[in-house]
C-alpha cells in the first residue's frame, strides 16, 4: 500500500509557475519544462517550515551536516565515494554547467556534446564564446515497439580528437533520449576523451530518476581515471521538485580544477545560496529515499499507461524507451508535420503543452516531441487524450 498519493491534483494555476502560467489560456495542461506536479516529500516540506518559523532569512553559512548529507547518499544509493573537500555548492546544475565551461576552456575553444540534448548545453557553450560540436546519437529502431539511442563511438572520437575540443559534456542519465548509460558505455567515452586530453563534464541531475531495473553509475565512481577525468554536476532539484530551492553541488577531485571552477563561480557571482536549499537538499537526502523510491515506482507506471495509450490510439508514432528522467521522446515523424508545427498545433487545437524536439538540436531533435509524464495520472491521462484527438 503506498504512503504517498502522487495522484493528488494539487492546483498550480496562478502561483507563479512557469509550467502552469507560461500558458495564459487556464484550459491548457502542461506536459512540457522538468518540473513536477507531485508536493515534494513531506519531510522536505517539514524541515522548511522550521526554518521559516524562525522568522529570518538573511545570509547562510553551508554547515558540516551539509556535506555529511551529500556523501552519505551517495555512498549508500551509489558506491560512490566522495570526499567533502570535492564538492563546491552553487545555486543551480545550469550555473554550474556555465561556470564549468568559463573555467575549463577559453573562447573559440570547441566543446563536444551528443544530441539530441539539453537545452541549456547549447547556451552555456555560447555564451563563454566557446564552438558547439555535435556528434549525434544514432536511432537505434531495431525493437520497433520501443526504439532507443546508441553512440556513434567512431564519431564521437573524430569529434574529439580536434585539437580545439577541451570539454565534452555528458548527460547521464540522458535527457531528452531516456538512456541510463552503461557502465562499458560510460568507460568507452572515458577511453576516448583521456587518449585525446579532454576533460569529461557529467550532468547527473536526473540520476535518481530509473525506471524498472535501469541502474544508474555516476561516472566519477567507475575507476580512478573515469574520476581524475571528470567533474559532475547534481543536485536534489529535479528527484525532488524543488527546483526553485536552487540548490547544486560541483564534484571534482583534483585540486587544481576546483580552484578554477572555484574562480569562475564568483566571477559568475553565483557563490551564495540561499538557506532554503540548504535546508531542503539535507531533508532529501537524509529521510526522502522512501518517498523517491514509491515516486519512481508510480513513474514507471506513467510511462507503462503511456506506452499503452499510445498503442491503442496512436499507433503511427513511436514512442521510445525511457530507462531514466521522466521526459518521454516520441517519434512523431508519422504526421508528416515538422516538430514545431506539431507543437503549435496541439496547444492552439488540443490545448496541451508539449516540447518541440528542436530545442535539443536543430536536426537532431527534428522529428520529435518530448513529453513530461511527472504528474498524476488523472492529468496525463487528460492531456494524452488531447494529443490523440489532434494527431490521430
Amino acid at each position: 500500500m503506498p504512503t504517498y498519493d502522487f495522484d493528488k491534483l494539487t492546483l498550480r494555476r496562478n502561483t507563479n509557475s512557469v509550467k502552469w502560467d507560461e500558458a495564459t489560456d487556464a484550459q491548457v495542461i502542461p506536459l512540457w519544462v522538468a518540473d513536477m506536479d507531485f508536493e515534494a516529500a513531506p519531510c522536505i516540506t517539514k524541515a522548511l517550515q522550521q526554518r521559516v518559523e524562525h522568522g529570518i532569512f538573511g545570509y547562510t553559512l553551508v554547515p558540516d551536516s551539509y556535506y555529511v548529507s551529500i556523501i552519505n547518499w551517495f555512498k549508500r544509493r551509489h558506491q560512490w565515494i566522495i570526499k567533502r573537500q570535492w564538492i563546491i555548492y552553487t545555486t543551480g546544475v545550469v550555473p554550474a554547467i556555465s561556470a564549468i565551461v568559463k573555467a575549463m576552456t577559453k573562447p573559440g575553444d570547441k566543446v563536444v556534446i551528443q544530441t539530441p540534448v539539453y537545452n541549456c548545453f547549447f547556451s552555456s557553450i555560447r555564451n563563454n564564446g566557446c564552438e558547439i560540436v555535435e556528434s549525434p546519437l544514432v536511432v537505434d529502431y531495431s525493437h520497433e515497439d520501443a526504439p532507443t539511442y546508441q553512440i556513434d563511438f567512431d564519431d564521437l572520437e573524430r569529434k574529439v580528437s580536434d585539437p580545439a575540443v577541451k570539454l565534452f559534456i555528458l548527460c547521464n542519465p540522458h535527457n531528452p533520449a531516456g538512456r541510463v548509460w552503461k557502465r562499458d558505455e560510460l568507460e568507452r567515452m572515458n577511453d576516448i576523451c583521456m587518449k585525446h586530453g579532454v576533460k569529461v563534464l557529467s550532468d547527473e541531475i536526473h540520476c535518481e530518476l530509473t525506471i524498472g531495473n535501469h541502474k544508474f553509475i555516476p561516472f566519477a565512481s567507475i575507476s580512478k581515471e573515469c574520476q581524475d577525468n571528470s567533474i559532475t554536476c547534481n543536485s536534489p532539484s529535479k528527484s525532488f521538485n524543488i527546483a526553485g530551492l536552487q540548490i547544486a553541488n560541483i564534484i571534482s577531485n583534483d585540486e587544481e580544477t576546483r580552484k578554477k571552477i572555484d574562480r569562475a563561480i564568483n566571477d559568475n557571482e553565483i557563490c551564495d545560496v540561499n538557506p532554503f536549499g540548504v535546508v531542503a537538499l539535507q531533508a532529501a537526502y537524509n529521510e526522502g529515499e522512501p518517498w523517491l523510491l514509491e515516486l519512481n515506482q508510480y513513474l514507471e507506471e506513467n510511462y507503462k499507461t503511456l506506452r499503452t495509450f499510445f498503442k491503442q490510439c496512436l499507433p503511427h508514432l513511436k514512442v521510445f524507451q525511457l530507462e531514466g528522467t521522466y521526459l518521454v521522446w516520441v517519434d512523431i515523424t508519422a504526421t508528416r508535420k515538422s516538430a514545431d508545427e506539431v507543437t503549435h498545433l496541439l496547444l492552439k487545437e488540443g490545448k496541451v503543452m508539449v516540447n518541440s524536439g528542436t530545442m535539443y538540436g536543430k536536426t537532431a531533435g527534428e522529428g520529435f516531441i518530448r513529453i513530461n509524464i511527472a504528474c498524476p495520472r488523472s492529468r496525463m491521462m487528460e492531456g494524452l487524450e488531447r494529443i490523440a484527438n489532434v494527431l490521430q
